[in-house]
This record gives structure tokens, sequence and C-alpha cells, in this order.
């Protein structure tokens, strides 16, 4: 087995509530989007190395219908993990491992940088923060139904985290300062979140 993973994902971007790359749709807006994403593994291994309590993050610009690939991205370790740790899920994320990990980094057209740099990602009863060096501030929390369960997407044509619903969510604050890695600062106040809980296996 070349990886087991758990854990969850935080994901903001500039589309409005609700995104339609999840529904295949193209982006609204200028038809393009622009996103941060970050997956936190609560436990797992990546070829027999444990990485429970790291976590990868991607600045991403889609040019486009998500499907259509093409994606220009920066890529982020958390800055606490071992050079092994680091490596292993380096191999995991960009595809080289196969499994639902590949499907989602087929979509990348080009990497422009790669980085371990500090990572703060919480997410405590559907309030989520994440925090990407000086690159990325982001804050957000969940729709809910009339009862209190939080509203899901389920069964969407795209998604980062296959074979879970995805929480639909609204960030509250997004800033981005990405400009050094040739894609747009964004600062936005009520646009998109997703939100949600992944198990990985390859």
């Amino acid at each position: 087995m070349a990886y087991n993973l758990e854990g969850t994902l935080l994901e903001v971007c500039t589309c409005n509530v609700l995104c339609p790359c999840w529904i295949g749709e193209d982006p609204d807006g200028d038809g393009t989007c622009d996103s941060v994403m970050a997956w936190h593994v609560d436990q797992g291994t990546v070829n027999g190395t444990a990485v429970t309590g790291r976590t990868v993050a991607v600045v991403t610009h889609i040019p486009g219908n998500v499907l259509k690939g093409n994606w220009k991205v920066a890529l982020f370790v958390d800055d606490k993990a071992s050079d092994e740790q680091n490596q292993a899920l380096l191999d995991a994320w960009t595809g080289k491992l196969g499994g639902p990990l590949a499907d989602t980094a087929s979509l990348i057209g080009e990497v422009v940088a790669v980085e371990r740099v500090p990572i703060t990602y919480e997410l405590k009863e559907g309030k989520g923060m994440l925090k990407i060096g000086t690159v990325a501030d982001t804050e957000m929390e969940p729709y809910r139904g009339p009862t209190g369960v939080v509203t899901t997407l389920n069964e969407s044509i795209f998604t980062t985290i296959p074979g879970a619903p995805a929480w639909v969510a609204k960030a509250s604050k997004y800033v981005r300062k990405s400009s050094q890695y040739g894609m747009k600062d964004i600062d936005l106040q009520g646009h998109n979140a997703i939100q949600g809980s992944f198990r990985f296996v390859a």
C-alpha cells in the first residue's frame, strides 16, 4: 500500500457561493478561479512513513473549467515535517504514488513553486481557519440546515476529497498574497469555501 491517509480539507476560492466548479460548470465572475486548499492528515502513512499531524496546501489559479485542468499551482508543506515526511507528502500529492491524489494532480499544468512554510490549520465545530506562511490567511464556516446539521454536497462531478461529502461553507476572510508566484493577490469576504473529511488509499 502506497498510502493510507485520513484527515480534513479546508478550501476557499474567488467563486460565489456555491462554487460551480464542484458541479462541473465554469467558474463564475471572470471565468477563472483562484483558490487556496489544504489537507490536514489526522492519521496516516505514505510508503511506511508516518505523516500524522502534517498539512499540505496549494495556492491555485484555474484558468477555466476545473475539469479541463491546466492549473497553475504553488505547493506548500508544513514546515514541521521532517525531510522524510516532506518527501513522502510530495510523492503522494504530486501524483507519483497513484490513487485519488494522482487524479487531482493530473489537473495541474504548472507547478511554480514548492516550499516548506509554517501552516496554521484549525477546524473546530465547523469553524475553519487556515494560514499558509505569509501567502494566505482565511477563515470560514459551513452553512447549516434548520436543525443545525451541516449542509453537504454529495456525488458532485468534481471533488478535492474523493469519496466523501463536502460541507458547503462561506469564507468571512480570504486574503492571498501570491503575486510572487504569478497569481493575483486577493482580499475578499463572503465568497465560497468548502470543508470536509477525506480518506485516501492507494
